[in-house]
Parts: structure tokens; C-alpha cells; sequence
């Protein structure tokens, strides 16, 4: 008896003890497994889990004249510091500044025509960056059609115009320079349709220098003949392009997301127009665009780059101010706005402040 009660006292006090050892064990683990938990979600912090949510709204749609931003996330500039950046498309049906009222959007592009209508009616937008010294926007001709050595020989021609686009307000001011009217031109209504300047019905056509272009370039290569670009820079007029916009809001609020965010994009323009970064630059353009050939996004490429810094001095983004209330006043002595807005108001360097 002695012995079985001996075996069943003992045999208790072992389960006895393996439960005091388990419940010991479990407070041992407690702040260990909090520990864990609390390095994990540092990681994931430190990693971009937590990264603050940005978005951005283009212009116009995915080619080579945002080659830049699509650069900086796709070599992920802005999750190096601290975004994740979602960039949408424009189109003709969007507006940036109008979601940036919206709140649908913290950034966006815009072009100076836009900017000072914006102004004009009391949006709350900020220019931060000028992604274009030259416009894009300009007319290829054929050289045995049409002769231009100066602005008055636009005389008599017959001159494609997207009436209500950019296009219309430089070529009005063009001829305005001139001392030319509408009467001594005749003006031809361009739409998304090459065919009058392909046979020959229009020899001065708008196109962006960048993109339409090429195409068009090889076109008359390859019939044989003979062209030239017509730039408005040339003659004195300066009408500013594609620039990046944010809201007096966001600047006020959130000024140091509004320095990363431009930190990175600039990064990403200046990256993707670096000659060394070429092949990088059309491997991202690839991505967004699989229909044109790599030779074509190369050309693309190189004149993009001639036009967002002609002048190595001076630094991708830099805002020309002049250029800006150039544009300001031909949208006054056009009509396009009833006033004066003081756009350099509204002109902002955030990376130089």
C-alpha cells in the first residue's frame, strides 16, 4: 500500500509541477512575444507599410512627357522617402487642379493656361516646379510649301489650329506680333486626324515636338520630303508648359510631405534625363507604352531632354518667372481672363526655401 501510495502521491506531484512549470513558462514567453511583435511592426513601419498615401494626377496620358514621374516610381524615389504614390492618367476629361480642390488629389500637373483660369476664379493652387523650359507645343511645315524667315511671312498660308487649345492663344499672339489678323491667314480646324497634312491639303501643322513629331518626321522622311519645326521661342513668345501643382492647403498643412514629394519627383526627372540613364528611362516608358518601338521612345527621349533643360545651368523644376507673367499677359490681352491674376503669387520653389 505504502508503495502504491507513494506512486500516486508522486505521480500527481509531477502533473502538479508540470502545470506550475507550464503557467511559468507562459509569463516567461509574455514579454517575449511582445517584443517580437513590437520589432515586426517597426519593420513593417520602416519598410513602407505605414508609408503616407499620395496621389498624383497627370496632365495627359502615359508617353515620354512624363517620362520623369513615371521614373520616380518605378525606381521607387518615393518610397525612399516615405510615399506611396499612386499616379493616375489625365486626359480631356480631367483636371488636376480641380481635383486638388477635390481633395482627390495632393499633386497633379497643369499647364500655365490652366494655373491662371485657376487663379482667375480663386482656386487655391501653388506652382512648385516647372517640368518644361521649352514648350513642346509646336508646328512642323514643309519647307518647299511654306518659306519662314520671319513671322510675317506666315501671310496668306493656310495654318492648322486646335481652336480652344494652346495652340490657338501662341499662334493668335504670333500673329498679333506680326501685325497680321485673322483675315490675312486662313485658319484650318485640327483634330486627332493627320490625314489634311499628310496629303498636303495643310503644310502647317501643330504638333508636340516630343511625341507626334517623330511620327510625323519619319512620315515625310519616307515620302521624301523636306521639313522644318516652327518653335514660337524663336520669335520672343514663351508660353508655359507642363508644371507641377499642389494647393495652398497642402503646403500650409503638410509642408514637409510637399518637400519629399518634390524631392523624389525631381529626383526622377533628373534621373530619367541623364544620357547615362537612357536605356533605364525607356525600359520604364515600356512598361506604360508597348505599342511604340524602343527606337522611337530614344527619339522621344532625346528631344524630351532638349526641352526640359536646354541650359545645363539651369536645374530641372527651375520655375522661369518672366516666361510665366508672359503667359499671364497673353491670356489678358486675349480675353482668356478678364484681369490680371499676379501669378508670381502662386509661384513657389519649395526645394530652394
Amino acid at each position: 500500500m505504502r508503495t502504491r501510495c507513494n506512486w500516486w502521491i508522486c505521480t500527481m506531484g509531477a502533473e502538479k509541477m508540470k502545470t506550475v512549470n507550464h503557467r511559468e513558462n507562459s509569463c516567461t514567453k509574455k514579454p517575449f512575444v511582445l517584443l517580437l511583435t513590437t520589432i515586426l511592426w517597426i519593420s513593417l513601419t520602416l519598410s513602407g507599410a505605414a508609408d503616407e498615401q499620395i496621389t498624383y494626377r497627370l496632365k495627359w496620358l502615359f508617353n515620354t512627357s512624363v517620362v520623369g514621374d513615371l521614373y520616380a516610381e518605378g525606381h521607387h524615389l518615393f518610397t525612399k522617402e516615405g510615399l506611396t504614390v499612386t499616379i493616375k492618367e489625365g486626359g480631356p476629361e480631367r483636371d488636376a487642379i480641380r481635383e486638388l480642390e477635390l481633395g482627390r488629389a495632393q499633386f497633379g500637373v497643369a499647364s500655365a493656361d490652366q494655373v491662371i483660369r485657376a487663379l482667375s476664379k480663386g482656386a487655391d493652387v501653388v506652382v512648385i516646379a516647372q517640368f518644361f523650359q521649352v514648350n513642346p507645343l509646336q508646328w512642323i511645315y514643309r519647307t518647299d510649301k511654306i518659306k519662314i524667315n520671319r513671322l510675317v511671312d506666315l501671310r496668306g498660308q493656310v495654318l492648322g489650329v486646335t481652336f480652344g487649345g494652346n495652340d490657338e492663344t501662341i499662334l493668335r499672339t504670333l500673329l498679333a506680333k506680326a501685325g497680321l489678323t485673322e483675315a490675312d491667314v486662313k485658319l484650318y480646324s485640327v483634330r486627332y486626324d493627320y490625314t489634311p497634312f499628310i496629303q498636303k491639303i495643310v503644310n502647317f501643322w501643330p504638333v508636340y515636338r516630343n511625341t507626334q513629331a517623330v511620327f510625323l518626321r519619319e512620315k515625310l522622311r519616307s515620302s521624301g520630303d523636306n521639313f522644318a519645326f516652327f518653335n514660337p521661342v524663336d520669335y520672343g513668345v514663351r508660353f508655359v508648359a507642363n508644371s507641377l501643382v499642389t494647393s495652398g492647403e497642402m503646403i500650409k498643412n503638410n509642408p514637409e510631405t510637399v518637400r519629399k514629394f518634390t524631392v523624389a519627383l525631381l529626383r526622377g526627372w533628373k534621373a530619367a534625363m541623364d544620357p547615362v540613364n537612357a536605356s533605364k528611362a525607356v525600359e520604364t516608358l515600356r512598361r506604360y507604352d508597348k505599342d511604340s518601338s524602343v527606337e522611337t521612345l530614344q527619339k522621344e527621349l532625346t528631344i524630351t531632354r532638349s526641352l526640359v533643360q536646354p541650359d545645363p545651368a539651369v536645374p530641372i523644376g527651375y520655375i522661369d518667372t518672366a516666361a510665366w507673367k508672359q503667359t499671364e499677359q497673353i491670356m489678358v490681352t486675349q480675353g482668356l481672363v478678364p484681369t490680371p491674376v499676379d501669378v508670381e503669387r502662386a509661384l513657389r520653389e519649395i526645394l530652394q526655401q
